[in-house]
């Protein structure tokens, strides 16, 4: 709905009007603060009244209260946050303190970049562990090989085949788990590392799981990390973001999945298209809504965590609701809507209303007038002004 300026700023227009041509009807000059008008309550009926000369009348518009169809538009207040879906915490799989932060929020990484390294105690260790596997393994195999041909010569029983067989698997089994922790630290050849072995304390690069903008750090330079337990980094990918939005209870019947949405914000001019991706099956006890999650693109990253947002989805059509045109419908000083209604052949009074959806020029009054009643349409700024001078 339009925003209607100032009286102050009309005054050239309103100088149309002769003010001495105009006067209040009634006891009192000045008019008395209003009350809310009901289609149901008439003693509204006796605000003051204004009589306007008969030339003056010329400068008015005249309308009647209509019924007309207008799109149903529902308006959510949301917030964004991080589509979840697409969201990755990134623990570390090494103990030890930080040695360095190698990435900041904001930045985007890709998959495998580094992001911290670690002072890792637990090399020796991993070490250890696969230096005492591998030999075990080779011997396993050596036993089982051996076991295979007197098998085979008929010199062993199928049995003794089997355990050898198993205890070779075993040991392979935990050669295979040592490889990994090693790896897990930062050692690509663990059988290179035999021949050329690093220093016993090594920094572990931590590499990023997936790729996308680093939306948190949660640790800093010398803080020590459980392996497995301490989060150090969250990654989003920011290309498409979450708005949380609460339903009212009354508007819970027009909103479904799919239902396409448009997000504005006042930090950008434009405005963003999603969709409705969930609706939870219960309201909050406390709040009485129901929240849903629209899914939104978001080039340029320009949308962040938290920032607040109004989301409008198009429910239907608003059959036979009353209407005036946009111009019929003012503010007063306390930003109340209000019309200039029709009382006689030249006298008008202001009359509070309530407004609801505006479009095509025409804005919706869900309270305060009767269809066929006359308000003033264009021209409703000159008897605003009139009102601002006499009192």
């Amino acid at each position: 709905m339009r925003k209607i300026p100032a009286p102050v700023l009309i005054f050239s227009a309103a100088a149309a009007f002769t003010i001495a041509g105009c006067s209040s009807a009634g006891p009192a000059e000045s008019e008395s603060k209003m009350t809310s008008y009901s289609a149901t309550e008439t003693k509204a009926e006796t605000a003051t009244l204004f009589t306007v000369a008969k030339e003056q009348m010329a400068h008015l518009q005249v309308v009647s209260v209509e019924k007309s169809n207008l799109p149903r538009r529902l308006r959510f207040a949301g917030n964004v946050t991080y589509n979840a879906f697409k969201t990755t915490p990134v623990f570390s799989p090494i103990g030890g303190p930080v040695h360095e932060i190698l990435v900041a929020p904001g930045q985007t990484v890709q998959a495998g970049q580094p992001l911290l390294t670690v002072n890792s105690p637990d090399y020796s260790a991993a070490r250890s562990a696969y230096l005492k596997a591998r030999d075990a393994f080779f011997l396993a195999d050596k036993v089982y090989r051996r076991s295979a041909d007197l098998y085979e010569h008929g010199a062993i029983a199928e049995a003794d085949l089997q355990q050898a067989e198993s205890s070779r698997s075993q040991a392979q089994a935990d050669l295979q788990a040592s490889e990994d922790l090693l790896r897990a630290l930062g050692i690509k050849d663990p059988e290179a590392m035999v021949k050329n072995p690093p220093k016993t304390t090594l920094q572990i690069p931590l590499p990023a799981p997936v790729g996308g903008e680093v939306v948190e750090r949660l640790v800093g330079p010398g803080q020590l990390l459980q392996a497995g337990a301490t989060q150090v980094f969250t990654i989003s990918d920011m290309s498409t973001v979450w708005v949380l939005v609460n339903i009212y209870q009354s508007d819970v019947a027009y909103v479904r999945v799919g239902d396409p949405v448009e997000i504005t914000t006042d930090t950008y001019p434009q405005a963003f298209h999603g969709k409705i991706s969930y609706v939870a099956p219960a309201l909050d006890p406390n709040t009485r809504t129901l929240q849903a999650r629209i899914v939104t693109g978001n080039p340029n990253k320009i949308l962040k965590k938290d920032m607040y947002v109004t989301a409008m989805l198009e429910a239907g059509v608003i059959r036979d609701a009353l209407t005036v045109p946009d111009a019929a419908v003012l503010r007063d000083s306390e930003n109340l809507p209000f019309v200039y209604v029709q009382s006689g052949a030249n006298q008008f009074a202001k009359r509070l209303a309530k407004i609801g959806e505006s479009q095509n020029g025409r804005t919706q009054i869900t309270d305060g007038l009767k269809e066929g009643e006359r308000v003033v349409g264009d021209g409703s700024l000159f008897l605003q002004f009139k009102n601002s001078l006499q009192r």
